[in-house]
């Protein structure tokens, strides 16, 4: 089944935890600190696959996480770091933040890489902790948490000529005519439910993808029939062959309902340089009228190749026709525009106080003073007071000081209840 539009959930891996740990050896009697650090956690990166192209496999694994680092040990042994967890994709995968829409990277070429969760860093151990006041410190870090995201992959696929047209109109026939792809193909409309991509030659030493995209109907734009979930496939392509059903009552107009659904849905999708081609001139009631159908789109100054797919009439010709095209197109068009990748614009140290009116707690949240609360060990006195240390620095201290809190009150930061005292 092709798969192009999939909600998945990521998770990076935790940094290992530092160690706080004490060198004993006989006839050493003051060995030192020697907490090894933890290892960092495995990153979630995205990597194109050339040799996809669906989103098929994200159907029976919606999530996915890397390991996290292992912790460190004596004798200042750190931790193993985890490896990272490579997510294969097809060229042409957009991937967005499900919770904020916003966008994260637009993947193309073969080998590119996305990195969307970062692994923890390894939490360092009571080593690093040693100063002229201090020598015996028994302070360390946990591991850097990791980092989780909802994702929505949407896939737009990559091909050098799209076919396109109303249902019914010969796309399917013409692409198995001039590829190696075996399209359903039925006498009747939505045949294709889904698009299909083939490999045509040009000659000996040239090929092109092509791609047919399903019938489009009166309203694509807008979600009508089947356009809405496959429009956004014709974005990738670089040159459009326009089939025109020969036996519709008015095929100029036609032409010109496609046209205003590729406008209405992005306005440089009209743009593209299209190759209109009139199909089914074997069937007699089209040879009948074959003469005033290419007078009316002479007459629009528009050029018209005359063709049955199902004979194979022309079909080469058109083929050379939209090759033609995409060699004559400059080099800044047939380069896949990069999209922006979504940086967010937030201070880590950045932090807010509340009060929390039905029990009067206090609860303080910010990316940094949470991720230091989960990285601190609670149950060493050294640890808390690093921490402690932390919060005047970030002037978390002041804020709840001029906000009013009293000995005794509870502050809450992430998952982690504390008692205030001066």
């Amino acid at each position: 089944m092709f798969i192009d539009q999939v909600n998945i959930f990521v998770k990076s891996g935790k940094g290992g935890d530092g160690m706080v740990h004490f060198r004993r050896e006989k006839f050493v009697p003051l060995g030192g600190p020697d907490g090894g650090d933890g290892g960092k956690g495995g990153d979630v990166i995205f990597e194109v696959k050339a040799t996809l192209n669906t989103l098929s496999a994200f159907r029976q694994n919606e999530k996915f996480a890397a390991n996290p680092g292992k912790n460190g040990g004596g004798s200042q042994m750190t931790g193993r770091g985890a490896e990272d967890l490579i997510i294969s994709v097809p060229p042409g995968t957009v991937i967005y933040d499900a919770e904020t829409g916003a966008l994260l990277g637009d993947l193309t070429d073969p080998g590119q890489r996305l990195t969307v969760c970062k692994g923890g860093r390894g939490g360092r151990g009571n080593q690093h902790f040693v100063n002229s006041r201090n020598q015996a410190p028994r302070t360390a870090e946990r591991g850097e948490p990791h980092e989780e995201k909802a994702l929505r992959l949407e896939l737009k696929l990559i091909a050098d000529i799209g076919i396109i047209g109303l249902p019914n109109a010969g796309k399917s026939t013409l692409l198995s005519v001039l590829t190696n792809a075996k399209p359903k193909i039925g006498a009747y409309p939505f045949t294709t439910l889904e698009p299909n991509l083939g490999v045509a030659n040009i000659d000996d030493d040239t090929t092109v993808v092509m791609a047919d995209i399903p019938g489009l109907i009166e309203g694509a734009a807008e979600g009508a029939g089947l356009g809405h979930d496959f429009l956004r496939h014709i974005q990738r392509t670089r040159v459009l062959i326009h089939m025109i059903d020969g036996q519709s009552e008015d095929p100029l107009a036609d032409f010109s309902q496609i046209n205003t659904e590729l406008s209405l849905f992005d306005t440089k999708l009209a743009k593209k340089p299209q190759i209109v081609v009139l199909n089914k001139i074997d069937q007699p009631d089209v040879l009948e009228r074959l003469a005033e159908i290419t007078s009316s789109f002479k007459e629009k100054k528009i050029d018209l190749i005359t063709a049955s797919a199902m004979a194979r009439t022309n079909t080469r010709d058109i083929l050379i026709s939209a090759y033609k095209q995409l060699q004559e197109l400059p080099a800044e068009v047939l380069e896949v525009e990069a999209l922006p990748v979504y940086k967010p614009d937030v201070d880590p140290n950045q932090f807010e106080v509340i009060r929390e009116e039905e029990t009067g707690d206090w609860r303080i949240t910010g990316v940094a003073i949470e991720r230091a609360a989960k990285m601190t060990y609670w149950e060493h006195d050294g640890s808390i007071r690093r921490f402690q240390k932390l919060m005047i620095h970030l002037g978390v201290d002041k804020a709840l000081r001029n906000a009013g809190i009293q000995e005794g009150e509870t502050v809450y930061i992430g998952d982690f209840e504390l008692e205030w005292q001066d």
